[in-house]
């Protein structure tokens, strides 16, 4: 079986991890914060701060950011569930906003007709690693968090993602761009944020009873981060040589394939096609040992049973999309056998 999805170890990983062990110290210390400071230094911010996990990275900067009881949080239907529960956390409202079906990314006129005074944020992921539209969304005047767990290396207008919003989250859990197991980070040029998640990150020794809770990276996770951050670029670039691949394989399908606006770069976390039949498309790649599946689970309005009509470009992307195969270390056999695979049955 070829997987959906994989991470990208070598021995310099377990090296750098093996070292930490035999230091002796691998809980949260001087690892973590030269992971931090290298984050930081990538994006462009002065600030970054580790985390747990992305979600952990999503609710700590709701919390800096004063989100809480009787405030809206912008979000895209067309998403995994973690900003939802991010945002509920708080005891904020999720306010969901439909998607562009061309982009995936949120649809700046569409939330434009949903904000009222209570909103206080807007959630951005970049999706599958295609930016967001960041001028539009920021025209708003609503503080942008540019969630980038899909994104990181992704440039918007020259910049990269997660250098435009008040705040960034990252996620480094094991499948994604990069990876430290499990770990995020959030990163921002205002210290009092970072300060604030600096602070909420972890409960013990503290002048007070302030709801804390351990939200801390490992040494150990850190190690594997900064490896990976340095071997970003590369897996990057092999994800677009494998993306054009793909595109050049599939031109003659009939399937909907990515397209990228002329202002923002592609690295292609997830390369997703639309078919007309996405069900029986998922059904024969995993007959034939392929892992495909729905790029987003399940949008968060069919959780919450609110009408189909208010996300047309939700119920579009959802019915019609599949996500191949596409990591640095799927082969380029394991890619011809993908696309003579949809070959076959398209």
């Amino acid at each position: 079986m070829i997987p959906h999805s994989r991470p990208t170890l070598s021995e310099a990983e377990i090296c750098a991890v093996s070292q930490v062990i035999r230091s002796g110290h691998i809980a949260q210390g001087e690892v973590v914060a030269e992971f931090e400071r290298k984050v930081a230094r990538y994006i462009g911010l002065r600030h970054a701060v580790a985390t747990s996990s992305g979600t952990s990275a999503l609710f700590l900067t709701l919390m800096a950011l004063g989100v809480g009881a009787g405030d809206e949080v912008v979000m895209p239907s067309y998403v995994c569930s973690a900003p939802f529960h991010a945002a509920v956390r708080t005891g904020a409202t999720p306010l969901l906003a439909d998607v562009d079906p061309d982009t995936f990314n949120l649809n700046p006129d569409d939330i434009e007709k949903k904000v009222t005074p209570r909103t206080k944020v807007v959630i951005l992921p970049h999706m599958f690693g295609l930016p967001g539209p960041l001028d539009e969304i920021l025209r708003l005047g609503i503080p942008v968090v540019e969630d980038c767990a899909m994104s990181i290396g992704a440039r918007y207008k020259g910049g990269w993602t997660g250098s435009f919003g008040r705040v960034a989250v990252f996620s480094f859990y094991a499948t994604k761009m990069m990876t430290t197991g499990e770990g995020g980070m959030v990163a921002t040029n205002c210290a009092e944020i970072a300060d604030i998640v600096r602070d909420l990150r972890d409960y013990d020794r503290k002048p007070n009873l302030k709801l804390r809770l351990n939200f801390k990276m490992t040494d150990i996770g850190a190690a594997m981060g900064i490896v990976q951050l340095e071997r970003l670029g590369s897996f990057i670039s092999r994800r677009r040589q494998i993306a054009k691949a793909y595109s050049d394989g599939l031109k003659t399908t009939g399937l909907k394939l990515p397209e990228t606006p002329p202002d923002r770069d592609h690295i292609f976390f997830r390369y997703v096609v639309g078919s007309r039949n996405s069900e029986r498309m998922i059904t024969t790649l995993q007959g034939a040992g392929i892992m495909a599946q729905r790029p987003v689970f399940r949008p968060l309005h069919h959780y919450l049973n609110m009408p189909s009509t208010e996300f047309p470009g939700t119920e579009e992307v959802f019915e019609r999309t599949v996500s191949l195969p596409i990591y640095p270390l799927l082969t380029d056999e394991e890619v011809e056998q993908i696309i003579r695979t949809i070959k076959g049955v398209q």
